[in-house]
């Protein structure tokens, strides 16, 4: 059987991915798979063609959460469907978003030469030209760039995972780690902030499972924001 690389794994349905990213429910399988409404299809923006199938491997996760930076840009996702493919066929990889690729100094023109090709709103840009001529990663980009860790997997330099409250906080989301499911360490977020919700001060439940107040909070934080 041939190995399944890092990026195709799957990992979520489309529901979850809704949960962990925020969005509101069908978004992410309208993102990932496309959709029909009155009789057209819409294709997807993150998959190649629409396959039907509600399992999201980690290189469309991480493609979604990057897209989930730009939900309020008042414009249609869609748009950004050009770009994408584009950067697919430019750099020859499946998931070009999921890569340290688009976002390095080198590779920044490219993106903003492609984003001008689509002719893509300004305000679902990845890259856009700073007042001294250089290319730099638009604010939702960075945000997401923020969160991402990045490791050579598979002869590429992909991301590997996402701290999503930033890199130096404690909030894990990892496919090697409890299914993907957000963990401190190797807890569940959703366990410590339950147990924190029935009335349990933070210093216990930070004894219970080994873990500093600092680590707690964070994963309190982070579900807090799930539920906002």
């Amino acid at each position: 059987m041939a190995r399944v690389s890092y990026l195709e794994r799957p990992v979520y349905g489309a529901s979850e991915v809704d949960a962990l990213l925020g969005l509101s429910s069908g978004t992410a399988r309208r993102w990932i798979d496309g959709y029909e409404r009155r009789g057209r299809h819409y294709a997807p923006v993150v998959r190649e063609e629409t396959t039907g199938d509600d399992l999201v491997t980690w290189g469309e996760f991480v493609e979604t959460s990057l897209l989930a930076n730009y939900r309020d840009s008042g414009v249609p996702m869609l748009r950004m469907r050009p770009v994408v493919e584009r950067l697919r066929q430019r750099l020859g990889i499946r998931y070009p978003l999921a890569t340290v690729r688009p976002y390095v100094d080198e590779a920044l023109h490219l993106v903003y030469e492609v984003q001008q090709e689509a002719r893509l709103e300004e305000s679902m840009r990845l890259v856009v030209e700073a007042q001294s001529g250089q290319y730099v990663l638009a604010s939702p980009a960075r945000a997401f760039r923020s969160t991402a860790e990045f490791e050579d997997v598979d002869s590429e330099n992909i991301v590997a995972r996402l701290r999503p409250l930033g890199l130096k906080r404690e909030v894990v989301i990892d496919p090697s780690r409890r299914s993907g499911a957000p963990v401190v360490r190797a807890v569940p977020t959703d366990v410590l902030a339950e147990l924190i919700r029935s009335g349990e001060p933070i210093e216990w439940v930070a004894r219970q499972y080994e873990l500093t107040v600092t680590q707690v909070l964070d994963a309190w934080e982070f579900e807090r924001e799930q539920v906002a």
